[in-house]
């Protein structure tokens, strides 16, 4: 039986979300798509786009089309449509509370506030491995939460985005590849 892996990335479906905070999940999963070859296909039966890739096992792609809060729906869908066990899981989110530019890797947790993965976390319990991307910076403390979150970057945070991607895709191959675990990168 080929074992099955699931990386989500978490973000908001319409395209004024595009370049947002809140959506660095969609954007880190179309560029490693995109090096992957992989096509989007609209799946509306799991709420989803998703992308097959083939490795040493099916690993599949998703971004949820169900707003970022409600993001346990579509994880669940695919995780029982496929028999793919919590631990096989791997969640790329942003995390304002961590400092711009960190990227820090956890099996499984709490949901530290973020909504996204308290909705996965309903659906699926905290057995789930991340990808936090730290995007938090000094104007956070002049805005609410949800303006931070759903605030665009800047022209230089979106360089430096360029730059992280390739560790990412590293991380997600590691995930992939079975040497993932928890650990903080700048």
């Amino acid at each position: 039986m080929i074992r099955m892996k699931l990386v989500v990335g978490l973000g908001n479906p319409e395209f004024r979300y595009d370049g947002t905070r809140h959506n660095v999940g969609f954007a880190m999963l179309d560029i490693y798509a995109k090096r992957e070859k992989a096509k989007w296909q609209d799946k509306p039966k799991f709420k989803a786009l998703i992308a097959d890739l083939m490795a040493d096992e099916k690993v599949i792609l998703a971004k949820p089309t169900t707003y970022y809060n409600l993001s346990g729906e579509t994880v669940r869908a695919i995780a029982d449509f496929y028999k793919i066990p919590v631990e096989n899981i791997l969640v790329v989110h942003d995390d304002y509370a961590l400092p711009f530019g960190t990227l820090r890797t956890r099996e499984q947790g709490s949901d530290g506030g973020n909504n996204g993965i308290k909705s996965i976390n309903t659906h699926m319990g905290p057995g789930t491995n991340r990808v936090r991307i730290g995007t938090g910076t000094d104007l956070r403390d002049q805005m609410s939460d949800s303006d931070y979150v759903l605030s665009k970057f800047s022209e230089a945070e979106l360089r430096d985005l360029i730059a992280m991607q390739h560790k990412i895709a590293e991380i997600i191959d590691d995930f992939i590849n079975n040497k993932f675990f928890a650990t903080t990168h700048k």
